[in-house]
């Protein structure tokens, strides 16, 4: 199953749901709100959702959008269910380093290792 949104790009694979963002920048607010109301609305409708969030297109992404992650790992949780992050560009990681947020989230280098670990 494949469904084209206007940010993302949303499959599944052994029963994980892996969303791919189409944007090399995640920097406008707008953006940042329409995306966050995707990957919620895919949240909701799976309670215990594995959901892997690829980051290999992303080149920036800005602090709302860091925020717009932590609300989503919050309600991940509280629908039992799982967040991992792959493919994170290295000056990206580098401010989840900054911020402490490397060590919330679980981050894999590659999409496959993290597919291993759900």
């Amino acid at each position: 199953m494949s469904e084209g949104q206007a940010h993302l790009t949303v499959s599944t694979k052994d029963e994980v749901t892996i969303v791919e963002f189409s944007d090399r920048k995640i920097l406008e607010e707008l953006s940042i709100r329409t995306i966050e109301e995707q990957l919620f609305d895919l949240v909701g409708a799976q309670t215990g959702i594995k959901l892997l969030l690829n980051f290999h297109n992303v080149e920036h992404l800005s602090s709302a959008a860091l925020g717009m992650l932590i609300n989503l790992d919050k309600q991940v949780a509280r629908q039992s269910g799982q967040l991992m992050l792959s493919d994170i560009n290295p000056q990206i990681f580098e401010v989840f380093k900054i911020t402490q947020l490397h060590r919330m989230f679980k981050i894999h280098d590659t999409a496959a290792t993290a597919m291993k670990h759900f």
